[in-house]
């Protein structure tokens, strides 16, 4: 195989002028568009920097609030259990003044009731008595007179120290 000087020199030269002719016409053009492809991904980047950022920093914010409902929910609970702790006993608290209250006066109603049973049997008693003495007086009366007076006046001291 031989080489030809010729041919090697017109390859170089034809391929000067192509690339003088695509400098020129068609480098700059491409070199342009590469250049705009370049600030166009670059802008793209940093834009999905920002906008992950911004995405981190909602997340934050939604946890922090998250927390925040969370400790709010907390308190409320917590009021929630006072609330009815204190509303308890209260509660018992009445229930005790009730039921104190309640058998104060049971107490003095069965009080009032043993008086008047008392004074009911007395009546009664009396009235008995009054018919036994009667009787008795009746007895007396037909065989001592001077014993009548004496058993009306002890019967009469024993009703009055009663009263």
């Amino acid at each position: 195989m031989t080489v030809l000087w010729e041919n090697i020199v017109i390859t170089i030269i034809a391929f000067g002028i192509l690339y003088w002719l695509l400098s020129k016409y068609a480098f700059s053009k491409l070199f342009a568009v590469m250049e705009q492809r370049r600030e166009l991904v670059l802008g793209q980047l940093e834009e999905a920097k920002q906008t992950k950022e911004q995405a981190n920093v909602y997340v934050e914010e939604q946890k922090a609030a998250l927390n925040q409902a969370r400790q709010e929910a907390y308190e409320i609970i917590e009021q929630a259990k006072q609330s009815s702790s204190k509303q308890a006993r209260d509660l018992l608290e009445q229930a005790k003044q009730d039921t104190t209250r309640m058998k104060n006066e049971a107490i003095r109603d069965i009080e009032n009731e043993r008086n008047k049973a008392v004074e009911s049997l007395r009546g009664e008693i009396g009235t008995f008595s009054v018919n036994i003495a009667s009787k008795l007086i009746e007895r007396e009366v037909e065989n001592n007179p001077e014993e009548q007076e004496k058993l009306v006046n002890q019967y009469l001291k024993e009703v009055g120290s009663k009263s």
